[in-house]
């Protein structure tokens, strides 16, 4: 009965949406006409490859919600080594906080490793991690090692009770090891979801929702829905900062955002992403690096409801995402034949001397060309940033995709996704 209302609700919802124009309605309401897969780096069928667990029975590269480079680096602070660090929940369709449902939080999630250059594959053990803690990891960032010392990593956990933020300790010269340090919890944990670390002892985390999947029943399958799907502006980012004793610091420093997801810091430290998925959207804050206060600058509109965000090393931003919200839905709810596509694109700025005078008549210039579904089919050309399509897939190839890694050193891609099978590798 519950699912039935939820279902009707979306719907109403989603007219509401469509007609106020708070969503692009391609991720609503039309399924859009995409290939079985396009990769702007050459042909799929030759340049792309499916990483899956050695072990086809345990098949625990799976439903990688959050993967993320963990670098070393030289004394001299080159890059030496690059590793894929990978979240893997195959449990996610019977427990997944934000989406539902909740019904079996028992199996632990896996971490893995992925050399980018020797392409060796190997689980993570949780070193010292409590027994009876669960782990479902959503978001997740690993500091870079410096000259072989060990580094933090952090990783947003989705545990029965509450969420969580578990700190671990990697080092380099026992890889294939996490040793845990703590376990970060706090009220003001209300549904964090991704990660972005300003120091080995502090970060940015998107808190999605205020009325989440965890709420009595009913509520827990309507209110989070409501907040969704109509666009409600009552999620924030906020920076926490860690003492060596273990206690820490959580300060608001966005707030009114609707449906806040991944969350990263550029290069240079000055500005913030986020993945307003609601929207539609990335916004762009600028940072004060002193203080790690944000201050909204603008909004860019994306084809797809952005997922998770990577800041390449050059500025360029990596968005990947849904195009097609119900299609999500009947994955996560185990629908039977059902598959939802994929879209990456990335965001370079423009600079302000190659900015065109009319906003009106940039806005309608074609733009993504190259694509089979070009992103100007579906939003206008943004003033700030190029848009261009990575990757897409109607799901026949790759679905649910939530994050991409672009190493910069070969130009590959490494894309996972929220319900799919094994991490996808495109090389150009």
């Amino acid at each position: 009965m519950l699912t039935r209302i939820a279902a009707v609700l979306t719907v109403l919802l989603a007219t509401y949406v469509y007609r106020s124009g708070n969503i692009v309605k391609h991720h609503i309401l039309t399924l859009p006409d995409l290939p079985a897969a396009y990769f702007a780096g050459g042909n799929y069928t030759e340049h792309c490859t499916l990483i899956t667990d050695p072990d086809p029975v345990a098949n625990t590269i799976t439903a990688c919600e959050d993967i993320a480079f963990w670098d070393h680096l030289d004394t001299e602070g080159a890059l030496a080594r690059r590793l894929v660090l990978l979240g893997c929940d195959p449990n996610r369709k019977a427990w997944n906080t934000v989406m539902g449902p909740l019904r079996d939080p028992e199996p632990r999630a896996f971490l893995w490793l992925f050399d980018t250059d020797s392409q060796a594959l190997q689980p993570v053990l949780l070193e010292d991690y409590p027994a009876k803690h669960d782990f479902h990891p959503l978001g997740l960032e690993a500091e870079p090692s410096r000259a072989g010392e060990p580094s933090a990593l952090f990783v947003v956990n989705h545990a029965r009770e509450r969420t969580t933020i578990e700190q671990f300790v990697l080092d380099p010269a026992k890889l294939g090891v996490a040793t845990y340090v703590r376990t970060l919890s706090s009220p003001k944990f209300v549904s964090p979801n991704a990660l972005a670390l300003t120091s080995s002892t502090s970060f940015y985390v998107s808190n999605d929702h205020l009325m989440t999947r965890r709420l009595p029943s009913p509520l827990g399958n309507i209110l989070p829905l409501l907040e969704s799907v109509g666009g409600l502006p009552l999620g924030w980012i906020a920076h926490v900062s860690l003492a060596p004793d273990g206690t820490f610091t959580h300060r608001v420093v966005a707030r009114g955002i609707p449906f806040p997801n991944g969350v990263q810091l550029s290069p240079d430290g000055r500005t913030v992403a986020v993945a307003s998925t609601t929207l539609a959207q990335v916004l762009f804050y600028d940072r004060d690096p002193a203080t790690d206060n944000l201050t909204f600058s603008h909004g860019v509109r994306v084809p797809l409801l952005p997922d998770n965000l990577y800041y390449m090393e050059d500025g360029t931003l990596v968005v990947t995402g849904h195009p097609h919200f119900p299609s999500l839905v009947k994955v996560a709810a185990n629908a039977t034949g059902a598959i939802a596509p994929s879209w990456a694109v990335v965001l370079r700025p423009i600079s302000d001397t190659t900015r065109v005078a009319s906003e009106k008549d940039f806005a309608q210039r074609a733009y993504d060309l190259r694509a089979p579904l070009s992103a100007s089919a579906i939003v206008p050309a943004s003033l700030t940033h190029e848009v261009e399509t990575l990757f897409q897939s109607d799901g026949s190839v790759f679905g649910t995709a939530c994050t991409t890694l672009v190493d910069s050193r070969t130009a590959t891609m490494y894309m996972s996704g929220l319900y799919a099978e094994g991490m996808l590798v495109c090389r150009p």
